[in-house]
């Protein structure tokens, strides 16, 4: 069984505003994440939010972890409910492909763009309690690389919308512009 999680704790610097809330073809950027994992998911959270279309689950150890304190959250979850692993995405993480598990099978493997596309084995949830807890860098890709996950080339890379330029290109080209 595959848990899916909307990682949507972010602080939306770059956007100016809670661009999970932010719409792409009339819908939010949180309501289509969900929607991307709901489909290929035995079923699906969101972390780092009270409310969502989806049940939630706050950061772990705690919020402002960044990426890592959602997918602590996540992987705890997933491995007391008796989940096999974890498909992660962030909420402005669009276009994930409906090939995205075949992509990234067998765990442990992320998105070599966007190492929070992942798909990570719930075991390891305690690999990353230790990085979360030490003094080294708590970076997605040192997470990555202590549990031997493998970069994964996609051949189509999904939209990481960081900025209101980059969810208007997004609108353009899902017009077809």
């Amino acid at each position: 069984m595959i848990l899916g999680a909307v990682l949507a704790g972010g602080r939306s610097t770059r956007f100016g505003s809670d661009k999970a809330l932010a719409e792409l073809g009339g819908r939010t950027l949180l309501s289509r994440a969900v929607e991307a994992l709901e489909g290929l998911c035995d079923a699906v959270v969101v972390v780092g939010r009270e409310t969502a279309p989806a049940p939630t689950l706050p950061d772990w150890p705690h919020a402002d972890m960044g990426p890592l304190g959602g997918i602590a959250a996540a992987l705890h979850h997933a491995r007391d409910a008796g989940y096999e692993a974890v498909l992660t995405c962030s909420v402005d993480s669009v276009g994930l492909g409906d090939d995205i598990l075949a992509q990234l099978s067998p765990a442990p493997s992320y998105c070599e763009s966007q190492p929070v596309i992942g798909l990570w084995p719930a075991s390891a949830s305690a690999a990353l309690d230790a990085l979360l807890e030490s003094d080294s860098r708590h970076s997605m890709r040192a997470f990555a690389q202590s549990i031997g996950a493998r970069a994964v080339q996609f051949s189509e890379n999904p939209d990481n919308i960081n900025t209101p330029a980059d969810l208007e290109s997004a609108e353009r080209r899902s017009h077809g512009l």
